[in-house]
């Protein structure tokens, strides 16, 4: 599946819900089917800053193709992060420098997050895309 199909599946999931506490419902019951990150992976260097909860994204880099995993201490958090590490996720560093993720604004995402939860979301976005850079620069 490409990139662009993982995010219309995502938007396909997401808009039917009319009532964004109904969406976000959702995404945190997504949220509780991701493994929680292993303790040696929530230290400071995989800490998403600007986020009043504790995120983490662990990257990894293997079969010419960029992994990521979360995990946080805040349901909602993890489940808004889950949901990008999902679509980027499985791809190459082009695609995942290649789509932004404005289509959480298109299904009522950002709109009804708090100022520091839209930051976090933001700056895990920012993680995302520097690891990628990395990736195309080192191999």
């Amino acid at each position: 599946m490409s990139i662009q199909e993982k995010r219309d599946q995502i938007v396909e999931e997401l808009m039917p819900f009319e009532d964004h506490f109904e969406r976000f419902a959702y995404i945190i019951d997504r949220a509780k089917g991701h493994p929680p990150l292993a303790d040696e992976y929530k230290i400071d260097t995989f800490l998403i800053e600007g986020c009043l909860s504790q995120l983490w994204i662990f990257p990894e880099f293997k079969e010419e193709k960029c992994y990521f995993h979360t995990d946080s201490d805040a349901a909602i958090t993890k489940g808004t992060a889950a949901l990008l590490c999902e679509l980027y996720s499985g791809e190459t560093p082009e695609d995942v420098l290649s789509l932004e993720p404005g289509f959480l604004a298109d299904v009522g995402i950002t709109q009804h997050l708090s100022p520091n939860r839209r930051n976090g979301l933001t700056n895990v976005r920012k993680k995302i895309k520097a690891y990628a850079e990395l990736c195309l620069r080192n191999h």
